[in-house]
């Protein structure tokens, strides 16, 4: 007895040396992992599915990846096959993998009075991509009340608009699961055609995607708006966001409304009003949200290939989207124009680029299109799909690393080896390239010798 309560004090202390000994990017990897674990263990009991049977591991474990990491696709509908329990599980995995695990715990720690540690500020700072580590327990609690006021606003208003049709109760649960799936960008959704039946409705489909739009951002540009409130005074970060974000969002609205004016099979039966409606949405969700009003898979191939360019951008640093990142986009778009007018400095609103942002942001696009095209490649063989079918494997491949969870229909027709591949993924996807890099490394070694420069040609 005397040698187990030993090895027990040992065990614990090699744990808690080895959770010390861990970097930011480790612990948050690490996290995130015990939170799917924790959700697929939820989601596998009888309790959560509508039978009384279990969904079976592999699905709940496709399912909590999935709402852990914000994505949104699924193999089951989440409406008819999880039961109540089940849907609860699946928005708490939503909020906590969207708000962040640490913005939580500081809020925790605050109620219970303990101290923000050095490290604890350094994981603060690494969830929300901030750039200084000062200011991040203030910052975190900005991003609490922000969140709690927009989903509490965004909950009455789609409560009222639901109660007369499904009664108060179960309007407020649909209300509620809604504005967290809308807000973190997830996707999930109660009904099996998404929010297809909401495309002339001004209120759901307006509250929906101001949500999903906010949250995208990011919450370094949400607080510097909120407490600047002012475009001469706003951070560069925020102005490229702010910016970019509005061109892709018009450019989106314009190509897929164009695009699809010419398709009968989703715009030939809407009105004029339903056809913007349809487009301003579609153009909008790519950037990681997730929902759709028209049917992905009845879109001009044109269409779905500039959804594809959407998806793999996405949002916004720090915020509940994905993709490269709007403002990754934004530099490295930068950089290329620079060069074409003969290099120099980069810059813009009359601030300096560094070049170490730059080739941060390159290292970030060439290995998320690389992931991208070899995940590709992978269902293009597990899933034994012929060449006319490729579009939709990149689509879906582009989706589940964009966390974006948009689908032309292959996830819920996935075989047991692509639903590992897409889990995976997503995965992969939510943490960021650079940070899944980072975790797995080891420690930086610096080389001694320095080399002669030599020249390469290019182009």
């Amino acid at each position: 007895m005397k040698t187990f309560v030993i090895w027990r004090i040992s065990m614990r202390r090699n744990v808690r040396t080895r959770i010390q000994e861990m970097g930011p990017p480790q612990l948050i990897m690490s996290v995130f992992a015990l939170l799917i674990g924790i959700g697929t263990l939820l989601l596998s009991l009888p309790l959560s599915s509508a039978s009384g049977k279990s969904v079976g591991l592999l699905d709940a474990w496709f399912t909590a990846t999935s709402a852990v990491c914000v994505n949104g696709l699924v193999v089951v509908d989440t409406g008819s096959v999880y039961s109540t329990f089940g849907q609860v599980v699946i928005m708490m995995l939503i909020q906590i993998g969207g708000l962040g695990f640490m913005t939580l715990g500081v809020m925790v720690a605050i109620v219970l009075g303990k101290k923000i540690g050095l490290k604890q500020r350094l994981i603060i700072q690494q969830t929300t991509q901030s750039v200084s580590s000062q200011g991040l327990v203030k910052l975190s609690l900005y991003i609490a009340m922000i969140v709690f006021i927009l989903e509490s606003l965004a909950t009455v208003i789609l409560t009222l608009r639901w109660k007369d049709e499904m009664g108060l109760g179960q309007a407020a649960y649909y209300a509620l699961f809604h504005t967290i799936s809308a807000f973190n960008n997830a996707g999930f959704a109660l009904w099996s055609d998404s929010l297809s039946g909401f495309l002339d409705d001004p209120v759901v489909i307006i509250t929906i995607v101001l949500l999903f739009l906010i949250g995208g951002l990011g919450y370094i540009v949400v607080v510097d708006l909120v407490q600047k409130r002012s475009w001469r005074r706003l951070s560069l970060h925020s102005k490229i966001v702010l910016l970019a974000s509005g061109l892709l969002l018009a450019g989106g609205f314009l190509l897929i409304f164009l695009l699809e004016s010419w398709n009968y099979n989703t715009f030939g039966h809407l009105t004029f009003g339903e056809r913007v409606s349809a487009a301003f949405f579609q153009g909008a969700t790519p950037r990681s949200a997730g929902f759709n009003t028209i049917d992905i898979a009845s879109m001009l191939t044109a269409s779905q290939f500039v959804i594809i360019i959407l998806m793999f951008i996405g949002a916004a640093s720090g915020g509940t989207g994905g993709g490269i990142k709007v403002n990754t986009f934004v530099v490295l778009l930068l950089a290329t124009l620079n060069t074409f007018r003969g290099g120099g400095q980069i810059h813009a609103f009359q601030r300096k680029i560094n070049q170490e942002v730059v080739m941060r942001a390159l290292a970030v696009v060439i290995s998320s299109l690389t992931f991208v095209l070899v995940v590709a490649l992978l269902l293009t063989i597990t899933e034994d799909m012929l060449e006319e079918h490729f579009l939709e494997v990149l689509f879906e491949a582009t989706s589940a690393f964009s966390t974006t969870g948009l689908s032309m229909g292959l996830t819920s027709e996935l075989s047991p080896l692509g639903k590992v591949i897409v889990t995976l993924t997503m995965f992969a996807g939510r943490l960021g390239p650079l940070t899944l890099a980072f975790a797995l490394a080891r420690k930086k070694r610096s080389s001694k010798l320095g080399y002669p420069e030599d020249h390469i040609l290019i182009g």
